[in-house]
Formats: structure tokens, sequence, C-alpha cells
């Protein structure tokens, strides 16, 4: 397995926010709180965010403390340990409020690091 960079990391912070995008499209909370499959990919996906999000250097971390990356780890955390236990409304909220933010500054990060 090759080295991973953190731009690597930026990157399957972005396809998880494009992948939760489209998994949950004109969705309404009624059909997405029905649906099992979709609440288990996005569940995936906010894994994913969160365990990328640990794997960022402290120094990006510093010089960006705009990001809520520390927020990004803690949701993934409580996500593994509350495996049996989901709360979908509060799922939905993150999908809805907190996943669309992160994508313009992780672009910019992303952008800015090219031939970094």
């Amino acid at each position: 397995m090759r080295k991973r960079y953190y731009q690597d990391y930026l990157k399957d912070i972005l396809n998880s926010i494009d992948d939760i995008e489209n998994f949950i499209g004109s969705m309404s909370f009624e059909e997405f709180k029905k649906d099992r499959k979709t609440i288990n990919a996005v569940v995936r996906s906010i894994e994913v965010i969160g365990e990328a999000a640990k794997n960022i250097p402290r120094a990006l971390k510093d010089k960006y403390k705009g990001v809520p990356w520390k927020k990004m780890a803690g949701m993934r955390d409580k996500l593994i340990h509350e495996y049996f236990g989901i709360d979908v409304e509060i799922l939905w909220k993150t999908v809805k409020e907190d996943i669309p933010p992160l994508k313009e500054p992780i672009q910019k990060i992303l952008a800015s690091s090219v031939g970094v």
C-alpha cells in the first residue's frame, strides 16, 4: 500500500461529502428515515470524513483553524460508539447543516496544496 499524504485525506473528505449529497439528493426527512440503505451509506461516509480528519497533520489543522476538524472526527467517533443507537434526526441535521459548509474550505485547502 502506498504512503498516503494529507491531500489524499482531503480528497477522501470531499469524495465523502459528494457521496452524501448524491445519496440524499432531493430526499425529504420522511423518505430518509425509512431508507436504511441510504442511512447506512451516509453513516459510512461520515465515518470516512471523521477518520480522514484525524489523519490531517496538526500543522495544517493549526493553519486552518476555521475548519471544525475536531467536530468532524467527533461525529465519526460518536457514530462508531453508538452503532446500535444512531439518532436519525441528528444524522439528518448533520448532513443538512454541518456537512455542506465543509466542502468549500476543504476544496480551497486542497487547491492551495497543488504542487506542494
